[in-house]
């Protein structure tokens, strides 16, 4: 188990939003907290605490008005920190190299590769050759729809056909390096995790996972440990006290280490 940070841009500034309040409209989402530091700030503090991993989320659409602001504190993060940070949004075979050039350790992908609903083998193909499968991280963030997660995709927008389970896990490892997953309906919510997805995922035993969304207290860390059997590396965003939460830091940081032993 090992902490991973994050560093969510939308609308050219570093935020935490309700991840199921974003909309592409007017490039619309409930805000937790907006952060008069920019995304570089946040970068070099990572660097400097000596935490890798993390991930930089752009939020905004491609071609929309605050696209390139967001795109802009994306690169002034990478640069910072270079091969410290993995970077998702928008990434795609023909673009992946740019951000890798840019210093991102890792691409992250959901929306090219999960086309009309169902995973699109031969754009998955095409990304793995483009990023090398071991600086690729899939985003199977979901939302749970009847006794199922579905993967959802254009910033969590649109539920796709594919039901998360073990044997897509089993099928995806084959093309990536990781996986990240944030359960969308908690995410930002700070009131407790997705118990039985994070169970899920710590009854599979494959490549690395990262989960993401709820987490609010060192009880629901303990659960995740718990739940997740020690295998699940964890993101904590608005319970974070970088992010105007209660949970400082650096006791998040040495409870995630101490669960690692």
């Amino acid at each position: 188990m090992e902490f991973r940070p994050c560093i969510d841009i939308h609308n050219g500034k570093v935020k935490q939003i309700v991840g199921g309040s974003l909309k592409d409209a007017g490039s619309q989402a409930e805000e937790n907290f907006v952060s008069e530091q920019d995304a570089a700030f946040y970068a070099r503090f990572y660097r400097e605490s000596g935490i890798r991993g993390g991930h930089i989320i752009l939020l905004n659409k491609e071609g929309s008005e605050f696209y390139e602001a967001t795109k802009s504190q994306a690169l002034l993060a990478l640069a910072e920190y270079p091969g410290g940070l993995q970077v998702g949004g928008g990434i795609r075979d023909d673009n992946a190299a740019e951000y890798l050039e840019a210093g991102a350790s890792h691409v992250i992908v959901t929306s090219c590769v999960f086309r009309d609903g169902a995973v699109d083998w031969d754009c998955l193909r095409r990304i793995r050759k483009e990023a090398g499968r071991e600086r690729l991280v899939l985003d199977l963030s979901c939302r749970r729809k009847g006794e199922n997660y579905y993967i959802v995709t254009d910033r969590w927008q649109k539920f796709t056909d594919v039901a998360l389970s073990a044997a897509v896990l089993d099928d995806l490892a084959g093309y990536c390096a990781e996986f990240l997953v944030h359960a969308v309906d908690v995410e930002g919510k700070a009131r407790g995790i997705e118990e039985p997805l994070v169970q899920m995922l710590g009854d599979w035993n494959g490549i690395p996972v990262t989960y993401a969304g709820g987490v609010g207290s060192f009880a629901d860390l303990k659960k995740l440990k718990e739940l997740g059997r020690g295998r699940l590396n964890v993101t904590i965003g608005s319970a974070l006290d970088l992010f105007g939460g209660e949970m400082n830091y650096e006791e998040v940081v040495k409870f995630v280490a101490g669960s690692a032993k």
